[in-house]
């Protein structure tokens, strides 16, 4: 069944407390994804309002404001029906819901296929620029009236990638909202021109130690619960960096050209080819992982721009 074919009445939502899951096509599988509803006695906002929320438009409650947790397109293709409350997004990733320009910079989208990427994101993902967008910071919190959600700056996907915590002081758990850390076995994406590898693993490690039941992910993973699972898959989704580097200096026991790294596919299958999407991807991640590599002395840069294993 394609996308097309969904029928509002055929997307889940679920209610836990305060929260409630509108559940993409899929469990969200991209161009979908899977948002969150917080009301309390005072506010509702929506958070990541995306192509599931379009679906649903005309059975939305009121929304008072709109949270972002970056400015990705399949993340805000839902935001333009709400064009009278105030938006928020972290600082980092601000550009990207003022301009469309913006956005592509964060993306290092660039050469022959701006045009085709600008005209998708705006007629696939009614990307709408608000100029007047709002700002949070990480440990900010938001009380709705007997609920808050906290801010947790949770970057590395990108430079202004949040998380939230939400809590409305039940004694079975809080509910964290993951957003882009998908908790798949492609592992996590480091690969935009505001990405970040050290970041990322640092809020990895950060979320180890948030005490929540509930967990939920935009895309793919869904819900998971209780913390125990979570950890779990957590471990395996940090594990591909270090699988990453580990088959890169495999290789690079030969001198490699970054062509060479790029052309073998640690990111992805070997074999998929995509046209500049799937080689720049490959390009900025490995660069990130050779930088440190050569930072820490155990890879060096030889003349002929080759690189290997000391």
């Amino acid at each position: 069944m394609s996308r097309s074919e969904i029928s509002p009445d055929q997307l889940i939502d679920r209610e836990i407390g305060p929260v409630t899951i509108l559940f993409g096509h899929e469990n969200g599988k991209y161009p979908d994804g899977n948002a969150v509803l917080v009301s309390g006695a005072h506010e509702t906002i929506i958070i990541d309002p995306c192509l599931g929320v379009v679906a649903r438009k005309d059975r939305l409650p009121r929304v008072d404001r709109v949270f972002h947790s970056h400015a990705h397109e399949d993340h805000l293709s839902g935001s333009h029906l709400f064009p009278d409350v105030p938006w928020y997004v972290h600082g980092e990733d601000l550009a990207g819901l003022q301009s469309l320009d913006g956005m592509m910079a964060m993306y290092g989208v660039e050469g022959p296929g701006v045009g085709e990427f600008k005209k998708m994101v705006t007629t696939q993902f009614n990307y709408l620029p608000r100029e007047d967008a709002h700002t949070f910071v990480d440990g900010d919190l938001y009380d709705l009236g007997g609920v808050t959600i906290e801010v947790l700056h949770t970057p590395g996907h990108t430079g202004g990638h949040c998380s939230f915590l939400i809590d409305w002081g039940a004694t079975e758990g809080r509910f964290v909202f993951l957003s882009d850390i998908e908790l798949t076995g492609f592992g996590p994406y480091y690969g935009d021109a505001c990405s970040s590898l050290v970041s990322f693993e640092k809020s990895i490690e950060r979320l180890k130690h948030i005490d929540a039941r509930w967990w939920l992910t935009f895309h793919h993973k869904g819900l998971f619960e209780p913390r125990e699972h979570f950890l779990l898959k957590l471990e395996q989704y940090g594990g591909v960096i270090k699988s990453r580097e580990r088959r890169l200096l495999e290789f690079l026991a030969e001198p490699r050209s970054m062509d060479e790294i790029v052309a073998h596919r640690f990111v992805y299958r070997p074999g998929v080819v995509d046209g500049n999407m799937v080689d720049n991807t490959e390009r900025r991640s490995m660069a990130r992982h050779l930088e440190r590599l050569l930072q820490s002395g155990t890879v060096i840069a030889m003349d002929d721009s080759r690189y290997r294993i000391v």
